[in-house]
């Protein structure tokens, strides 16, 4: 079933301006930003804190507290859509944009996004997207500026349309209305233990993330990372509801390539040695190792995928680095240099891009994960569900934050009402065919 959208309301010939107003209000995001350089260079908590010098250019401290700029439409029936503008928990690290700063991303978006916004068709999502997000000066606006308005603009669409942002995507890509529930990804933050459990009772599809940030936390030949594989393993068999069995996803941050050495052999003797201790698992591991370039990374995660394809292994490898934009995505998934790819929400931009590469890795037969940051927002959070509904991801983040319960209620409660909304849809749409049925046969 597709869904057709309303015609854009003209006047005078010209199209109607829908949108008479921009609104900026600078916010907090769910968690912090940290500098990965200094944390794997041995930076150890104090606390909440690292203390010591930041490495990344940027930032002040190693651990700061994250920022948003929300940026509101304000339209002609004077109702306000709003987006928000956010940067991911490591940014400058793997590829990614630099740090985000409020005051700079204020002043670009005044300057230049806003004059755009005031001179497109906001109930046209694609056009007005190509349109705003334009160039500036020969170079792509900062992602995050991309990321927050075009979760405006979408949220302007589907108000004008009076449809959900979900069926604005599906009629702009041509794609069926979404019958298939999302799996849900819940990570654990530094909280491990206490987290996993809470997980496990709210039967989370995927689990723990586990945060394997550190050398501490992976420990010498990886033995400490294995121990937490054994017990998320052990715990879930131990207080999870009959007939439970989540995929279980660690996100090891490049420590099997440090600790173990950068070569893909060795590194992937290891995940098949891993993923042999809980042979009932699919085992997902996200980031084995960081080869320091994006084509590096391409063609080392390949030679991974194939030795564990061969092996008929249980495990996955899941990129995160160096596999940012649309295009990143693009190289990897035709390169088969992941089984899964993670869609970095903030990182990719536009949330065009987003769809596109969710669409994309199906194209390739690779699997497609939106995620995302816990520095993000609860608008930004509930934009995403939509286009990962709308796309039918293999799966997406909870976010934001690291408290598994405040961004699994906000990701799982979006979904929900989003399917209560399309099923009530379908239900009307069936009922005025068999009415129309009747009384043709009449």
């Amino acid at each position: 079933m597709w869904i057709e959208l309303h015609p854009p309301v003209k006047q005078s010939g010209k199209m109607k301006v829908q949108i008479k107003d921009i609104l900026l209000a600078p916010g907090s995001g769910a968690f912090f930003y940290d500098d990965q350089a200094a944390i794997r260079a041995g930076a150890t908590q104090d606390g909440f804190m690292y203390p010591g010098e930041p490495i990344t250019p940027g930032f002040t401290s190693i651990r700061a507290p994250a920022s948003s700029l929300s940026v509101g439409l304000a339209l002609t029936d004077d109702t306000v859509v709003w987006g928000d503008m956010v940067g991911v928990q490591y940014s400058g690290a793997g590829g990614r944009d630099s740090l985000f700063e409020t005051a700079q991303i204020s002043d670009l978006t005044s300057r230049v996004v806003v004059p755009r916004l005031l001179d497109v068709d906001a109930s046209c999502y694609l056009d007005a997207c190509a349109k705003v997000f334009q160039p500036f000066e020969h170079k792509r606006l900062p992602l995050a500026i991309e990321y927050g308005v075009s979760q405006a603009l979408l949220r302007a669409a589907a108000h004008l349309h009076r449809r959900t942002m979900a069926e604005v995507v599906c009629s702009e890509f041509d794609l069926p209305l979404p019958t298939r529930r999302v799996p849900i990804y819940c990570q654990s933050g530094d909280a491990r233990e206490i987290n996993v459990d809470k997980m496990i009772l709210k039967a989370v599809d995927v689990l723990p993330h586990g945060l394997i940030n550190s050398r501490q936390k992976f420990g010498a030949d990886g033995q400490t990372f294995v121990e937490f594989v054994k017990w998320v393993a052990a715990r879930t068999r131990q207080i999870g509801r009959p007939g439970y069995h989540p995929v279980l996803h660690f996100d090891v941050y490049g420590w099997i390539g440090l600790e173990m050495g950068l070569e893909p052999q060795s590194m992937a003797d290891f995940i098949c040695t891993v993923a042999d201790i809980v042979p009932d698992f699919t085992l997902n591991i996200e980031s084995p190792g960081d080869f320091g370039s994006t084509q590096a990374q391409i063609e080392n995660y390949a030679k991974i995928v194939s030795i564990l394809d061969n092996r008929g292994s249980n495990a996955r490898i899941v990129v995160d680095e160096r596999c940012n934009t649309l295009e990143d995505i693009r190289l990897f998934a035709e390169a088969k240099a992941a089984h899964l790819v993670q869609i970095k929400t903030p990182d990719v931009g536009s949330l065009v891009d987003t769809a596109r590469a969710v669409l994309l890795c199906k194209e390739n037969e690779v699997g497609a994960y939106v995620g995302g940051s816990c520095t993000e927002t609860d608008l930004s959070a509930q934009a995403s569900v939509q286009v990962s509904v709308a796309t039918q991801a293999d799966m997406m983040l909870a976010k934001p934050g690291m408290g598994v319960d405040e961004a699994f209620s906000i990701v799982g409660n979006e979904q929900n009402r989003l399917f209560a909304v399309l099923n009530r849809r379908r239900a009307r749409a069936e009922n005025v065919w068999m009415r129309s049925t009747v009384s043709h046969a009449e």
